[in-house]
Order: C-alpha cells, then sequence, then structure tokens
C-alpha cells in the first residue's frame, strides 16, 4: 500500500502529529483486509498519491480481489488512464441520478453514441467528470439567469434518458434479479473466539491509554496536585469539635472533585468510540466485548488516580491512620472513578460531540452533588424531585456516607465547649449532624457504587442497542443483508449501486468502480 516510510511512525492523534491522512486511510484498508473481507467498500484509497502511487495501490487491491475472490467497490478521486483501466465495472452518479452502471469497456460507447465522444489525449474519467459535472460551468460563468438549461443539466437528462432505455440498464437488471433468485449456502465467516476479543482489545486500549497523555497521565498530575491541596488546607485537623466540620467536608471534597475531573478525558472516551462505531459496524467485535475490554483496561489507571491522591490528601490531613480504613477509603475513590468513568461512556453514546460531552457530564454531576447530603442534609431537602429521587440515585450520596461511616464510627472528639458532654463519639455526629443512614454498614454503601457500575455499563449497552433500532444498520450503513437492500431498490438494480449510492452525495457528479471477483 505504499506505507515504507510509515513503518516505524506511530499512527499519532490529538498531541502527535504521527501520519499523514492518506497514510492513515491507506492503513485503514490494511486493516480491513486483514479480515478477508467478502466485500471491500473503498472511499477514495487513492487520496494524496500521484498516478504512479495510484496506480500501484490499486493494482496491489486488484491482485487481492482476485486471488481472496473478494469483490471490490471503489470511489476514486480523479483517476488517471491506467487507474481507469483495472476496474471492471463503472457507476456514474449525477444530481441522485444513474448516468451510467455497467461495464467500464463499453461506457466510452455509451458517451459517444450519444453524442458525447472522447476528445484525442484526453483522460476518459475525466471527459466523464467533466461532461455531467455543473460545478465548472459555475466557476466559469457558463450559467446565466436564463431559464434555457445548461449544457451539463442537457447533457445529464440525455444520458439518463438514454441509460434507462439501453440494453446496457436491461442487462444489470437481469443479472441482479438472476443474483436474487440463485439459492446457495450462506458463507460464515470464522472469527476469534470471545476471550481472544477481549484479551486483544484490552490489550490495544491498554496501549493506548498508556501512551496518551491526555487520557490519565495528565489527569494524573492534575489529581495530585488536587490532594496535596486538600491535603494543606486541611493539615492535621486533630480531634477538636471544629475538626467535625474539617473531617465531612475534606471527605466530600475529596470524593467529588477526584470524580467530577473524570470529565477531562471525555475527548479522549470519544476518540476511541469512532475506531468502537466503525469497528463494530464491520463486524469485528460487539458491544459486550468493547465494555468488558475498556473496563479491563481502565482499571489500572482509575485504581493509580484513586491511590496516590488520595493517600496524599488523606495523610496531610489526618484521618485516621488505620490500614483497613485507608484501603475502604482507597476502594470507595476506585469505585467513584469507574462509575463516573461508565457515566461518561454513556453520555458518549448519546452526545459524541467534545463540548457537549463535557458540560453534559459537568451537569449531570453537579446536581448530583448538590442531593448528596452535604450542602443540605437529608431531612431539609424538598422530598419532590431532589429527595425522592436524586437523593437516592445519586452516587455521591452513598460515597460520602461510606466516607462517614469509615472514619467517624468508634471515634472520640471533643465537643462543643459549654454544651453537655466534653466528648462526643463519632456516631453521634454522623447520626445527628450529618443524619446518615446507620440501618446498614458502609460496605453496603460500597456495594450499591458497584452496582451502579455495573448498570451505567448495561445503560452503554442499552443506548447502543436503541439507536441501532431507531437508525438499523441495514439502512446503508453496513452490508450484512444484501438481499434486503436489493429488494428495497425500486430500480431491482443490484445491491452493489445501492451501496455506491451511500458513498458519495447523490447531488454531485460521482465516479464508483467495481473490481469482480477472479
Amino acid at each position: 500500500m505504499w506505507l515504507p516510510g510509515a513503518l516505524e511512525t506511530r499512527i499519532g492523534g490529538r498531541t502527535t502529529k504521527g501520519i499523514s491522512g492518506g497514510q492513515r486511510k491507506r492503513l485503514s484498508i490494511c486493516l480491513e483486509i486483514l479480515t478477508r473481507p467478502r466485500l471491500l467498500f473503498l472511499d477514495e484509497p487513492t487520496s494524496g498519491l500521484d498516478s504512479a502511487a495510484s496506480f500501484h495501490v490499486m493494482n496491489r487491491i486488484a491482485d487481492l480481489a482476485a486471488r481472496e475472490s473478494m469483490t471490490t467497490v471503489a470511489v476514486v478521486h480523479q483517476p488517471c488512464s491506467e487507474v481507469f483501466e483495472i476496474f471492471h465495472g463503472l457507476c456514474l452518479l449525477a444530481c441522485g441520478q444513474t448516468i451510467y452502471f455497467g461495464p467500464a469497456t463499453n461506457a466510452i460507447e455509451f458517451f459517444t453514441s450519444n453524442g458525447y465522444p472522447c476528445p484525442p489525449m484526453r483522460n476518459i474519467a475525466d471527459h466523464f467528470l467533466r461532461t455531467i459535472n455543473r460545478d465548472f460551468e459555475l466557476e466559469s460563468g457558463v450559467i446565466t439567469i436564463s431559464s434555457k438549461p445548461s449544457p451539463a443539466d442537457e447533457a445529464i437528462d440525455v444520458l439518463v434518458n438514454a441509460y434507462k432505455s439501453s440494453n446496457t440498464s436491461e442487462n444489470a437488471k437481469k443479472e441482479m434479479h438472476d443474483i436474487n433468485e440463485m439459492g446457495g449456502v450462506i458463507i460464515r465467516r470464522n472469527q476469534a473466539s470471545f476471550l481472544t476479543k477481549v484479551f486483544v482489545l484490552t490489550r490495544r486500549s491498554f496501549v493506548n491509554m498508556y501512551r496518551d497523555v491526555g487520557y490519565y497521565w495528565l489527569r494524573l498530575g492534575i489529581y495530585i496536585s488536587i490532594g496535596v491541596c486538600l491535603g494543606t488546607i486541611y493539615y492535621n485537623f486533630g480531634y477538636g469539635y471544629d475538626s467535625i466540620r474539617s473531617r465531612s467536608s475534606m471527605l466530600m471534597f475529596t470524593g467529588s472533585l477526584l470524580t467530577l475531573m473524570a470529565i477531562g478525558g471525555f475527548p479522549s472516551f470519544v476518540e476511541e468510540m469512532k475506531i468502537f462505531r466503525r469497528e463494530r459496524l464491520n463486524g469485528h467485535y460487539g458491544v459486550s466485548v468493547f465494555v468488558i475490554s475498556n473496563c479491563l483496561s481502565a482499571t489500572p489507571y482509575l485504581v493509580l488516580l484513586a491511590v496516590l491522591p488520595g493517600a496524599i490528601a488523606y495523610y496531610l490531613s489526618g484521618l485516621r491512620r488505620r490500614v483497613d480504613q485507608f484501603a475502604y477509603f482507597t476502594l470507595v475513590l476506585c469505585s467513584c472513578t469507574m462509575l463516573v468513568e461508565g457515566l461518561m461512556m454513556t453520555i458518549a453514546a448519546i452526545v459524541p460531540d467534545f463540548l457537549m460531552g463535557i458540560i453534559t457530564g459537568a451537569g449531570i454531576q453537579a446536581i448530583m452533588m448538590l442531593n448528596s447530603g452535604f450542602f443540605q442534609i437529608p431531612s431539609k431537602l424538598p422530598k419532590i424531585v431532589w429527595k425522592y429521587p436524586m437523593f437516592y440515585i445519586s452516587f455521591h450520596k452513598y460515597a460520602l456516607q461510606g466516607f462517614y461511616k469509615n472514619e467517624f464510627m468508634g471515634l472520640v472528639l471533643q465537643n462543643n465547649p459549654g454544651v453537655g458532654e466534653k466528648t462526643i463519639t463519632g456516631e453521634q455526629v454522623i447520626t445527628k449532624l450529618f443524619e446518615t443512614e446507620m440501618g446498614h454498614s458502609k460496605w453496603v454503601d460500597f456495594a450499591v457504587l458497584c452496582g451502579m457500575i455495573v448498570i451505567y455499563r448495561l445503560l452503554f449497552v442499552v443506548i447502543i442497542k436503541v439507536v441501532d433500532m431507531l437508525k438499523p444498520i441495514s439502512k446503508g450503513e453496513s452490508f450484512g443483508s444484501p438481499t434486503k437492500s436489493r429488494a428495497a431498490d425500486p430500480n431491482g438494480e443490484a445491491a452493489r449501486w445501492t451501496m455506491v449510492s451511500n458513498v458519495a452525495p447523490a447531488v454531485a457528479p460521482c465516479l464508483a468502480y467495481s473490481i469482480s471477483r477472479g
């Protein structure tokens, strides 16, 4: 595919340049050829190449098509004469109408017989486009305000009518009718096992996350800075009465700020979603494989994001220094970050735009934080909407109550001077001041967070399935059911004609070619 200079070059992304756009396109062709598809659909595979390189690439594709018994449909940008000779079939579109669909060798005869012969020394493909393209006339000022049709409009009308009554059109319809009536055994593709797909995707995602600075590493630096800020602001708050508010604020802001900053990885996730959609439409793997592999590959990084900044803030502030309590603290932080990753994954399935997705994710988390029971105790929350159901579906509520139970239970603090006893227990603090639900242990709160992780992942799967139902893949995005596409064709033409018409805009002239099986 004419990629010798890119062998040692990374593909690149937002932060690194990598290979060029044309090289990426040809690389994507190579990736699809590796799966040995029965039908290979190419949209301008020679972009950015000179005539010699274009011929080399298309000749290689033609050889592969013959060797692998593979049908290839391609839209080529301004093909040279040598490239044009490679193709067996030709489809010409203009203004949403079929100009010609048949053998490429008969196209010049069709144009000549209808009064549009190709001048000597002119590329045949260029002649076709010049004849039916109105853009050239717009540029040269040929089209005027008068009602008289332009030369290109006249040519399009003549050629469209001529094609409808030609033997070429009848032969195409007859051939497609014969194919529809033809029986045969459905050929099923051999695919890797479920575990193999999960392993390969997990490894690829892990490497991609490691190389992409904006995915987790930049967030790790920001998280550590936030941990240092929180730890120094609430440094060693002791066991006085004032430490009650300091402890609760420290726990709230640690969980909230670290989860809120998770929206920073949304752009990287949207890029990964684009790859997922393309590869899923090509039938490489399903939604469940993607969800599992994404979760497995992200878990080590999310643990790192929770442990390092959490440990800094935890020990600088003077929270209870027992191993089991610190372990619970980090487990809740990990579950919160994984939960937010699932939330952002769900948002990306609905809102694939960077800016809109970040705003949506930040807005949802802000609403959940406001109803967590920290800014307003649960008994003071308005019962309609804010307490039922927002208070109970906010993951911040379960994280905060788990933090409270983990930190305050078994703790003895100094009471407010002049008020009752000299000391106050942690249980009294979280029940009377914070109105924490004491009917279950802190591990139940942690289990609810883990359940929410699963729920958000399942919600992502459901949304993908619903989108497929609303926008069926068979309507021009996938070629898994060509018989259905042919049946929907009012002209009874080829399924590949339906596919070609979905590649190029119907309002502009288009040259599409097919390389038949060898």
